[in-house]
Protein backbone atom coordinates (compact mmCIF):
# COMPACT_ATOMS: atom_id res chain seq x y z
CA UNK A 1 0.00 0.00 0.00
CA UNK A 2 1.60 3.51 -1.50
CA UNK A 3 0.55 7.03 0.46
CA UNK A 4 0.06 10.29 -0.23
CA UNK A 5 -0.23 13.53 1.79
CA UNK A 6 -2.71 16.36 2.12
CA UNK A 7 -2.62 19.52 0.63
CA UNK A 8 -3.22 23.08 1.55
CA UNK A 9 -5.32 24.83 -0.55
CA UNK A 10 -4.26 28.58 0.00
CA UNK A 11 -0.62 27.24 -0.41
CA UNK A 12 -0.59 24.04 -2.19
CA UNK A 13 1.74 22.75 0.19
CA UNK A 14 1.20 19.27 1.08
CA UNK A 15 1.25 18.57 4.99
CA UNK A 16 0.12 16.07 7.54
CA UNK A 17 1.25 12.64 7.91
CA UNK A 18 1.56 10.14 4.88
CA UNK A 19 -2.18 9.11 4.65
CA UNK A 20 -2.57 5.31 3.36
CA UNK A 21 -3.63 4.76 -0.89
CA UNK A 22 -6.03 1.62 -1.46
CA UNK A 23 -6.04 -0.42 -3.81
CA UNK A 24 -7.69 -3.28 -5.60
CA UNK A 25 -7.53 -5.25 -2.61
CA UNK A 26 -9.40 -3.04 0.15
CA UNK A 27 -12.21 -2.33 -2.60
CA UNK A 28 -12.47 -6.05 -2.12
CA UNK A 29 -12.55 -6.30 1.26
CA UNK A 30 -14.89 -2.85 1.43
CA UNK A 31 -17.75 -4.28 -0.92
CA UNK A 32 -17.30 -7.98 0.93
CA UNK A 33 -17.91 -6.38 4.44
CA UNK A 34 -20.80 -4.58 2.74
CA UNK A 35 -22.40 -7.29 1.12
CA UNK A 36 -22.12 -9.46 4.54
CA UNK A 37 -23.85 -6.67 6.40
CA UNK A 38 -26.68 -6.14 4.34
CA UNK A 39 -29.09 -8.78 5.37
CA UNK A 40 -28.69 -7.87 8.65
CA UNK A 41 -29.19 -3.83 8.20
CA UNK A 42 -31.73 -3.84 5.43
CA UNK A 43 -33.64 -6.13 8.66
CA UNK A 44 -32.54 -4.12 11.69
CA UNK A 45 -35.59 -2.39 13.66
CA UNK A 46 -36.49 1.09 11.55
CA UNK A 47 -35.89 2.61 15.20
CA UNK A 48 -32.18 1.42 15.40
CA UNK A 49 -31.86 2.78 11.75
CA UNK A 50 -32.89 6.46 13.09
CA UNK A 51 -30.83 6.10 15.91
CA UNK A 52 -28.20 5.03 13.86
CA UNK A 53 -28.50 8.27 11.41
CA UNK A 54 -28.64 10.41 14.72
CA UNK A 55 -25.48 9.15 16.40
CA UNK A 56 -23.96 9.78 13.01
CA UNK A 57 -24.68 13.60 13.67
CA UNK A 58 -23.87 13.15 17.24
CA UNK A 59 -20.22 12.19 16.05
CA UNK A 60 -19.48 14.80 13.64
CA UNK A 61 -20.13 17.29 16.50
CA UNK A 62 -17.90 15.80 18.55
CA UNK A 63 -15.65 16.03 16.14
CA UNK A 64 -15.34 20.26 17.66
CA UNK A 65 -13.22 22.31 15.94
CA UNK A 66 -10.18 20.05 14.34
CA UNK A 67 -12.94 19.49 11.67
CA UNK A 68 -13.90 22.45 10.92
CA UNK A 69 -9.73 23.51 11.06
CA UNK A 70 -9.13 20.86 8.63
CA UNK A 71 -11.33 21.35 6.13
CA UNK A 72 -10.63 25.15 5.71
CA UNK A 73 -6.70 23.61 5.39
CA UNK A 74 -7.88 21.28 2.93
CA UNK A 75 -10.91 23.24 0.80
CA UNK A 76 -9.88 27.01 1.22
CA UNK A 77 -13.45 27.93 2.51
CA UNK A 78 -14.05 30.15 5.21
CA UNK A 79 -14.81 29.03 8.98
CA UNK A 80 -18.35 30.57 8.51
CA UNK A 81 -19.35 28.78 5.17
CA UNK A 82 -18.12 25.34 6.49
CA UNK A 83 -19.32 25.50 10.15
CA UNK A 84 -22.90 26.54 8.09
CA UNK A 85 -21.94 22.74 5.86
CA UNK A 86 -21.49 21.31 9.42
CA UNK A 87 -24.96 22.25 10.57
CA UNK A 88 -26.41 21.07 7.02
CA UNK A 89 -24.75 17.50 7.26
CA UNK A 90 -25.81 17.27 10.89
CA UNK A 91 -29.73 18.44 9.76
CA UNK A 92 -29.49 16.12 7.30
CA UNK A 93 -28.94 13.39 8.93
CA UNK A 94 -31.64 13.93 11.28
CA UNK A 95 -34.25 14.59 8.92
CA UNK A 96 -33.43 10.70 7.41
CA UNK A 97 -33.87 9.55 10.71
CA UNK A 98 -37.45 11.30 10.81
CA UNK A 99 -38.09 9.71 7.37
CA UNK A 100 -36.85 6.25 8.39
CA UNK A 101 -39.56 6.42 11.47
CA UNK A 102 -42.24 7.77 9.79
CA UNK A 103 -42.29 4.66 7.48
CA UNK A 104 -43.59 7.01 4.25
CA UNK A 105 -41.04 5.57 2.62
CA UNK A 106 -42.18 2.03 2.29
CA UNK A 107 -45.08 2.97 -0.25
CA UNK A 108 -47.23 0.29 1.73
CA UNK A 109 -49.92 -0.53 -0.95
CA UNK A 110 -52.31 -3.32 0.13
CA UNK A 111 -55.03 -4.51 -2.44
CA UNK A 112 -57.28 -7.46 -0.92
CA UNK A 113 -58.37 -10.84 -2.44
CA UNK A 114 -61.68 -10.75 -4.15
CA UNK A 115 -62.86 -14.03 -4.85
CA UNK A 116 -65.88 -13.83 -5.78
CA UNK A 117 -65.09 -11.24 -8.85
CA UNK A 118 -65.84 -12.77 -11.99
CA UNK A 119 -64.75 -13.47 -14.36
CA UNK A 120 -61.66 -14.15 -12.54
CA UNK A 121 -60.66 -13.87 -9.07
CA UNK A 122 -58.20 -11.70 -7.84
CA UNK A 123 -55.31 -12.45 -5.90
CA UNK A 124 -54.43 -10.77 -2.63
CA UNK A 125 -51.18 -8.46 -3.40
CA UNK A 126 -48.71 -6.05 -1.13
CA UNK A 127 -46.36 -4.00 -2.54
CA UNK A 128 -43.57 -2.53 -0.40
CA UNK A 129 -40.46 -0.73 -1.10
CA UNK A 130 -37.24 -2.56 -0.44
CA UNK A 131 -33.31 -1.38 -0.45
CA UNK A 132 -31.09 -1.92 -3.24
CA UNK A 133 -27.83 -3.01 -1.92
CA UNK A 134 -24.55 -1.39 -0.71
CA UNK A 135 -24.06 1.40 -2.48
CA UNK A 136 -21.08 3.55 -3.53
CA UNK A 137 -20.65 7.07 -2.60
CA UNK A 138 -18.08 9.32 -4.25
CA UNK A 139 -17.38 12.40 -2.27
CA UNK A 140 -17.57 15.71 -4.01
CA UNK A 141 -14.82 18.59 -3.93
CA UNK A 142 -17.15 21.51 -3.32
CA UNK A 143 -18.98 20.17 -0.39
CA UNK A 144 -16.00 18.51 1.86
CA UNK A 145 -19.13 17.74 4.45
CA UNK A 146 -22.65 18.54 3.00
CA UNK A 147 -21.95 16.35 -0.20
CA UNK A 148 -19.05 13.63 1.06
CA UNK A 149 -18.75 11.06 3.17
CA UNK A 150 -21.17 11.83 5.30
CA UNK A 151 -23.10 13.56 2.76
CA UNK A 152 -26.43 13.57 1.31
CA UNK A 153 -26.02 10.59 -0.92
CA UNK A 154 -24.83 8.28 2.47
CA UNK A 155 -27.29 9.85 4.55
CA UNK A 156 -30.37 8.75 2.13
CA UNK A 157 -28.67 5.10 1.30
CA UNK A 158 -28.17 4.73 4.98
CA UNK A 159 -31.79 5.60 5.56
CA UNK A 160 -32.90 2.91 2.98
CA UNK A 161 -31.21 0.38 4.14
CA UNK A 162 -27.97 0.24 2.38
CA UNK A 163 -24.75 -0.13 3.37
CA UNK A 164 -22.54 2.37 1.73
CA UNK A 165 -18.92 2.43 0.91
CA UNK A 166 -17.76 5.93 0.66
CA UNK A 167 -14.78 6.78 -2.00
CA UNK A 168 -13.38 10.11 -0.31
CA UNK A 169 -12.25 12.70 -2.61
CA UNK A 170 -8.74 13.26 -2.70
CA UNK A 171 -8.84 16.94 -1.85
CA UNK A 172 -10.10 16.76 1.15
CA UNK A 173 -8.77 12.90 2.53
CA UNK A 174 -8.24 14.41 6.41
CA UNK A 175 -11.83 15.66 6.77
CA UNK A 176 -13.23 12.32 4.97
CA UNK A 177 -11.16 10.35 7.49
CA UNK A 178 -12.30 12.58 10.60
CA UNK A 179 -16.31 12.02 9.51
CA UNK A 180 -15.52 8.30 7.85
CA UNK A 181 -13.90 7.75 11.92
CA UNK A 182 -17.13 9.67 13.43
CA UNK A 183 -19.77 6.84 10.89
CA UNK A 184 -17.68 3.91 11.64
CA UNK A 185 -17.63 4.70 16.21
CA UNK A 186 -21.66 5.32 15.73
CA UNK A 187 -22.18 1.90 14.11
CA UNK A 188 -20.17 0.33 16.74
CA UNK A 189 -22.27 2.53 19.13
CA UNK A 190 -25.50 0.96 17.67
CA UNK A 191 -24.34 -2.57 17.66
CA UNK A 192 -23.96 -2.75 13.90
CA UNK A 193 -21.80 -4.54 11.35
CA UNK A 194 -18.53 -3.17 10.67
CA UNK A 195 -19.55 -3.77 7.00
CA UNK A 196 -22.70 -0.95 7.05
CA UNK A 197 -20.05 1.66 6.57
CA UNK A 198 -16.38 1.53 4.62
CA UNK A 199 -14.18 4.05 3.43
CA UNK A 200 -11.75 4.47 0.59
CA UNK A 201 -9.15 6.33 -0.02
CA UNK A 202 -6.63 7.74 -2.55
CA UNK A 203 -5.68 9.88 -5.61
CA UNK A 204 -6.11 7.88 -8.76
CA UNK A 205 -9.31 7.30 -10.73
CA UNK A 206 -8.61 3.69 -11.00
CA UNK A 207 -9.85 3.58 -7.27
CA UNK A 208 -13.52 4.45 -8.04
CA UNK A 209 -13.53 2.24 -11.15
CA UNK A 210 -12.83 -0.63 -10.05
CA UNK A 211 -15.31 -0.02 -6.73
CA UNK A 212 -17.91 0.76 -9.58
CA UNK A 213 -17.13 -2.42 -11.21
CA UNK A 214 -17.62 -4.30 -8.18
CA UNK A 215 -20.42 -7.07 -8.76
CA UNK A 216 -21.97 -6.48 -5.09
CA UNK A 217 -22.55 -2.47 -5.41
CA UNK A 218 -26.15 -2.00 -6.45
CA UNK A 219 -26.02 2.09 -7.28
CA UNK A 220 -23.70 4.77 -6.67
CA UNK A 221 -23.88 8.31 -5.56
CA UNK A 222 -21.52 11.27 -7.56
CA UNK A 223 -21.18 14.73 -7.32
CA UNK A 224 -18.94 16.04 -9.86
CA UNK A 225 -17.75 17.05 -13.21
CA UNK A 226 -19.58 15.53 -16.37
CA UNK A 227 -16.55 13.77 -17.85
CA UNK A 228 -16.42 11.78 -14.28
CA UNK A 229 -20.36 11.60 -14.08
CA UNK A 230 -20.43 10.26 -17.47
CA UNK A 231 -17.28 7.82 -16.79
CA UNK A 232 -18.80 5.87 -13.94
CA UNK A 233 -22.16 5.77 -15.98
CA UNK A 234 -20.70 4.31 -18.77
CA UNK A 235 -18.67 1.55 -16.25
CA UNK A 236 -21.79 1.10 -14.25
CA UNK A 237 -24.43 0.36 -17.59
CA UNK A 238 -20.93 -2.07 -18.96
CA UNK A 239 -21.26 -3.86 -16.61
CA UNK A 240 -22.20 -8.08 -16.56
CA UNK A 241 -25.73 -6.46 -14.22
CA UNK A 242 -25.87 -3.06 -14.90
CA UNK A 243 -26.57 -0.52 -11.99
CA UNK A 244 -27.70 2.88 -11.57
CA UNK A 245 -25.91 5.73 -10.99
CA UNK A 246 -27.54 9.25 -9.78
CA UNK A 247 -24.70 11.74 -11.24
CA UNK A 248 -25.23 15.27 -10.36
CA UNK A 249 -22.93 16.57 -13.27
CA UNK A 250 -23.35 19.98 -15.22
CA UNK A 251 -25.35 22.81 -15.12
CA UNK A 252 -25.16 26.78 -15.65
CA UNK A 253 -28.93 27.63 -13.74
CA UNK A 254 -30.00 30.61 -16.10
CA UNK A 255 -31.22 33.50 -14.23
CA UNK A 256 -34.01 35.51 -16.69
CA UNK A 257 -34.48 39.01 -15.97
CA UNK A 258 -38.25 39.81 -16.82
CA UNK A 259 -38.64 43.44 -18.16
CA UNK A 260 -40.75 45.28 -15.35
CA UNK A 261 -38.50 43.86 -12.44
CA UNK A 262 -35.14 44.96 -14.36
CA UNK A 263 -37.21 48.80 -15.34
CA UNK A 264 -38.17 48.96 -11.29
CA UNK A 265 -34.82 47.25 -9.52
CA UNK A 266 -32.79 46.72 -12.21
CA UNK A 267 -29.74 48.19 -9.89
CA UNK A 268 -30.19 46.65 -6.87
CA UNK A 269 -30.36 43.07 -8.82
CA UNK A 270 -26.97 43.51 -10.64
CA UNK A 271 -25.43 43.64 -6.70
CA UNK A 272 -27.45 40.66 -5.92
CA UNK A 273 -26.72 38.77 -8.85
CA UNK A 274 -22.55 38.97 -8.06
CA UNK A 275 -23.28 38.32 -4.59
CA UNK A 276 -24.29 35.32 -5.59
CA UNK A 277 -21.74 34.57 -8.11
CA UNK A 278 -18.70 34.99 -6.02
CA UNK A 279 -20.17 33.06 -3.20
CA UNK A 280 -17.76 30.41 -2.55
CA UNK A 281 -15.55 31.30 -5.85
CA UNK A 282 -18.28 30.63 -7.73
CA UNK A 283 -17.57 26.93 -6.82
CA UNK A 284 -21.10 25.61 -6.16
CA UNK A 285 -23.46 23.39 -8.67
CA UNK A 286 -26.20 25.80 -8.57
CA UNK A 287 -23.93 28.86 -9.44
CA UNK A 288 -25.75 31.70 -11.70
CA UNK A 289 -23.51 31.23 -14.87
CA UNK A 290 -26.48 32.42 -16.74
CA UNK A 291 -28.29 35.68 -16.85
CA UNK A 292 -30.77 36.46 -19.65
CA UNK A 293 -32.36 39.98 -20.05
CA UNK A 294 -34.34 41.77 -22.84
CA UNK A 295 -32.88 44.90 -23.73
CA UNK A 296 -34.68 48.21 -22.49
CA UNK A 297 -35.35 50.57 -19.31
CA UNK A 298 -33.12 48.75 -16.09
CA UNK A 299 -30.18 46.97 -18.39
CA UNK A 300 -28.05 49.09 -17.89
CA UNK A 301 -28.91 50.23 -14.79
CA UNK A 302 -28.19 46.08 -13.70
CA UNK A 303 -25.13 45.94 -15.76
CA UNK A 304 -22.75 48.77 -14.10
CA UNK A 305 -24.22 47.83 -10.73
CA UNK A 306 -23.25 43.90 -11.65
CA UNK A 307 -19.95 45.38 -13.13
CA UNK A 308 -18.45 47.63 -9.62
CA UNK A 309 -19.21 44.55 -7.99
CA UNK A 310 -17.19 41.82 -9.82
CA UNK A 311 -14.43 44.99 -9.75
CA UNK A 312 -14.88 45.01 -6.05
CA UNK A 313 -14.92 41.49 -5.80
CA UNK A 314 -11.46 40.33 -4.00
CA UNK A 315 -9.66 36.79 -5.79
CA UNK A 316 -10.57 33.94 -3.36
CA UNK A 317 -8.73 30.83 -2.83
CA UNK A 318 -10.62 28.24 -5.02
CA UNK A 319 -10.70 23.91 -3.87
CA UNK A 320 -7.60 22.82 -5.58
CA UNK A 321 -4.37 23.88 -8.09
CA UNK A 322 -6.03 21.95 -10.25
CA UNK A 323 -9.72 23.64 -10.09
CA UNK A 324 -7.63 27.15 -9.97
CA UNK A 325 -6.12 25.84 -13.44
CA UNK A 326 -9.28 24.61 -15.11
CA UNK A 327 -10.94 27.81 -14.21
CA UNK A 328 -8.26 30.87 -15.20
CA UNK A 329 -7.63 28.22 -18.65
CA UNK A 330 -11.57 28.41 -19.23
CA UNK A 331 -11.61 32.12 -18.61
CA UNK A 332 -8.73 32.98 -20.30
CA UNK A 333 -10.59 30.88 -23.36
CA UNK A 334 -13.45 32.95 -22.98
CA UNK A 335 -12.20 36.28 -23.21
CA UNK A 336 -10.57 35.83 -26.35
CA UNK A 337 -13.64 34.63 -28.15
CA UNK A 338 -14.72 37.29 -30.61
CA UNK A 339 -18.28 36.42 -30.10
CA UNK A 340 -17.61 37.65 -26.50
CA UNK A 341 -17.80 41.44 -24.38
CA UNK A 342 -15.62 40.82 -21.16
CA UNK A 343 -17.49 43.39 -19.01
CA UNK A 344 -15.93 43.02 -16.01
CA UNK A 345 -13.07 40.82 -14.06
CA UNK A 346 -12.06 41.59 -10.45
CA UNK A 347 -7.94 41.55 -10.26
CA UNK A 348 -6.45 37.89 -9.55
CA UNK A 349 -3.78 37.73 -6.69
CA UNK A 350 -1.19 35.84 -9.45
CA UNK A 351 -0.92 32.78 -7.26
CA UNK A 352 -1.78 29.07 -9.00
CA UNK A 353 -4.59 28.91 -5.80
CA UNK A 354 -6.47 31.74 -6.12
CA UNK A 355 -8.62 33.46 -8.90
CA UNK A 356 -10.93 36.49 -9.92
CA UNK A 357 -14.39 37.21 -10.66
CA UNK A 358 -15.27 37.40 -14.64
CA UNK A 359 -18.22 38.81 -16.36
CA UNK A 360 -19.17 38.42 -20.15
CA UNK A 361 -21.85 40.14 -22.35
CA UNK A 362 -23.23 38.42 -25.95
CA UNK A 363 -26.51 38.69 -27.71
CA UNK A 364 -28.82 35.99 -28.33
CA UNK A 365 -27.78 36.06 -31.81
CA UNK A 366 -24.22 35.12 -31.01
CA UNK A 367 -25.22 32.68 -28.44
CA UNK A 368 -27.14 30.55 -30.50
CA UNK A 369 -24.66 30.39 -33.42
CA UNK A 370 -21.96 29.16 -30.69
CA UNK A 371 -22.66 26.48 -29.10
CA UNK A 372 -19.81 25.91 -26.88
CA UNK A 373 -20.51 29.25 -24.96
CA UNK A 374 -23.27 27.16 -23.56
CA UNK A 375 -20.56 25.25 -21.07
CA UNK A 376 -20.76 25.45 -17.48
CA UNK A 377 -17.80 27.40 -16.25
CA UNK A 378 -16.29 26.60 -12.23
CA UNK A 379 -16.24 29.58 -10.98
CA UNK A 380 -17.19 32.99 -10.73
CA UNK A 381 -17.80 33.61 -14.40
CA UNK A 382 -21.16 34.71 -15.98
CA UNK A 383 -22.52 35.46 -18.60
CA UNK A 384 -25.05 38.12 -20.18
CA UNK A 385 -27.32 37.37 -22.82
CA UNK A 386 -29.03 40.23 -24.13
CA UNK A 387 -32.40 39.07 -26.39
CA UNK A 388 -33.56 42.13 -28.53
CA UNK A 389 -37.49 40.09 -27.48
CA UNK A 390 -39.14 37.78 -26.16
CA UNK A 391 -39.00 35.13 -28.73
CA UNK A 392 -35.22 35.14 -28.95
CA UNK A 393 -35.16 34.62 -24.99
CA UNK A 394 -37.12 31.44 -25.59
CA UNK A 395 -35.00 30.54 -28.21
CA UNK A 396 -31.99 30.73 -25.86
CA UNK A 397 -34.13 28.93 -23.46
CA UNK A 398 -34.89 26.18 -26.08
CA UNK A 399 -31.28 25.90 -26.94
CA UNK A 400 -29.95 25.13 -23.24
CA UNK A 401 -29.33 21.59 -21.86
CA UNK A 402 -30.83 20.68 -18.85
CA UNK A 403 -30.64 22.69 -15.43
CA UNK A 404 -30.27 22.13 -11.56
CA UNK A 405 -32.08 25.27 -11.18
CA UNK A 406 -34.00 27.86 -13.33
CA UNK A 407 -35.15 31.81 -12.13
CA UNK A 408 -36.92 34.43 -13.07
CA UNK A 409 -36.73 37.85 -11.23
CA UNK A 410 -40.43 39.53 -12.17
CA UNK A 411 -42.37 42.02 -10.41
CA UNK A 412 -46.57 41.87 -10.90
CA UNK A 413 -46.61 43.51 -14.36
CA UNK A 414 -44.35 40.54 -15.74
CA UNK A 415 -46.55 37.58 -14.20
CA UNK A 416 -48.32 37.13 -17.84
CA UNK A 417 -44.76 36.76 -19.35
CA UNK A 418 -43.66 34.26 -16.57
CA UNK A 419 -46.24 32.15 -17.42
CA UNK A 420 -45.55 31.54 -20.85
CA UNK A 421 -42.33 30.84 -19.60
CA UNK A 422 -43.28 28.38 -17.25
CA UNK A 423 -43.71 25.38 -19.21
CA UNK A 424 -40.57 25.47 -20.81
CA UNK A 425 -38.71 26.27 -17.67
CA UNK A 426 -40.23 22.96 -16.08
CA UNK A 427 -38.82 21.14 -18.51
CA UNK A 428 -34.98 22.33 -18.51
CA UNK A 429 -34.95 22.60 -14.83
CA UNK A 430 -35.43 20.31 -11.82
CA UNK A 431 -36.04 23.63 -9.36
CA UNK A 432 -37.59 27.20 -10.12
CA UNK A 433 -37.29 30.20 -8.51
CA UNK A 434 -38.89 33.35 -8.61
CA UNK A 435 -37.03 36.34 -7.07
CA UNK A 436 -33.89 34.63 -5.48
CA UNK A 437 -30.91 33.65 -6.42
CA UNK A 438 -29.86 29.33 -6.71
CA UNK A 439 -27.08 29.32 -4.75
CA UNK A 440 -28.36 27.93 -1.53
CA UNK A 441 -30.19 24.51 -1.42
CA UNK A 442 -32.84 24.16 1.41
CA UNK A 443 -32.78 20.63 2.85
CA UNK A 444 -36.72 19.56 2.86
CA UNK A 445 -39.13 17.43 2.03
CA UNK A 446 -40.05 19.51 -1.22
CA UNK A 447 -36.70 20.01 -2.54
CA UNK A 448 -35.68 19.07 -5.66
CA UNK A 449 -31.86 19.41 -6.66
CA UNK A 450 -31.65 17.43 -10.04
CA UNK A 451 -32.80 18.01 -13.12
CA UNK A 452 -32.41 16.80 -16.92
CA UNK A 453 -29.09 15.67 -18.40
CA UNK A 454 -26.63 16.87 -18.10
CA UNK A 455 -27.79 18.19 -14.95
CA UNK A 456 -28.07 14.91 -13.25
CA UNK A 457 -28.19 11.19 -15.17
CA UNK A 458 -31.79 10.21 -13.90
CA UNK A 459 -34.04 13.54 -13.70
CA UNK A 460 -36.63 11.36 -12.00
CA UNK A 461 -34.84 12.01 -8.47
CA UNK A 462 -33.05 14.33 -6.33
CA UNK A 463 -30.18 14.18 -4.58
CA UNK A 464 -31.71 16.68 -1.72
CA UNK A 465 -34.04 16.14 0.36
CA UNK A 466 -36.05 13.34 2.13
CA UNK A 467 -37.02 12.39 -1.88
CA UNK A 468 -33.48 11.27 -2.18
CA UNK A 469 -33.78 8.04 -0.62
CA UNK A 470 -36.29 6.37 -3.40
CA UNK A 471 -32.89 6.48 -5.28
CA UNK A 472 -31.64 3.30 -3.03
CA UNK A 473 -35.23 1.54 -2.99
CA UNK A 474 -37.31 -0.85 -5.55
CA UNK A 475 -40.39 -2.21 -5.19
CA UNK A 476 -41.53 -6.02 -4.93
CA UNK A 477 -44.90 -7.46 -4.70
CA UNK A 478 -45.84 -9.75 -2.53
CA UNK A 479 -48.95 -12.80 -3.70
CA UNK A 480 -51.21 -14.79 -1.64
CA UNK A 481 -48.93 -14.25 1.31
CA UNK A 482 -50.31 -15.71 4.35
CA UNK A 483 -49.85 -13.42 7.63
CA UNK A 484 -47.61 -15.27 9.26
CA UNK A 485 -45.04 -14.81 6.36
CA UNK A 486 -45.53 -10.77 5.96
CA UNK A 487 -43.66 -8.11 7.12
CA UNK A 488 -45.32 -6.26 9.91
CA UNK A 489 -46.15 -3.19 7.56
CA UNK A 490 -47.95 -5.24 5.19
CA UNK A 491 -50.37 -6.93 7.54
CA UNK A 492 -53.77 -5.53 7.86
CA UNK A 493 -54.38 -2.87 9.96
Amino acid sequence: MTAFRSVNAASGEAFGEDLPVHGPDEVERACALAEAAFDTYRTADYELRARFLEAIADQILAIGDQLIETAMCESGLPRVRLEGERGRTIGQLRLFADVVRSGNWLRVQIDPALPDRAPVPRPDIRLRMIPLGPVAVFGASNFPLAFSTAGGDTASALAAGCPVVVKGHPAHPLTSMLVASAISSAATACGLPKGVFQHVAGPSHELGETLVRDSRISAVGFTGSRAGGLALLKIAQARHVPIPVYAEMSSTNPVLLLPEALKVRGEELGGQFVNSLTMGAGQFCTNPGLVIAISGDGLDAFTQAAIQAVLSAPAQVMLSRGICNAYVKQTASLTAHYALELLACSRDVGDATSAGSYLFRTTATQFLAHPDLACEVFGASSMMIVCTNEAEQVAVLNALEGQLTATMHMDAADQEMAQRLLPLLERKAGRILLNGWPTGVEVCSAMVHGGPFPATSDSRTTSVGSLAIERFLRPVSYQNFPAEMLVRELLDH
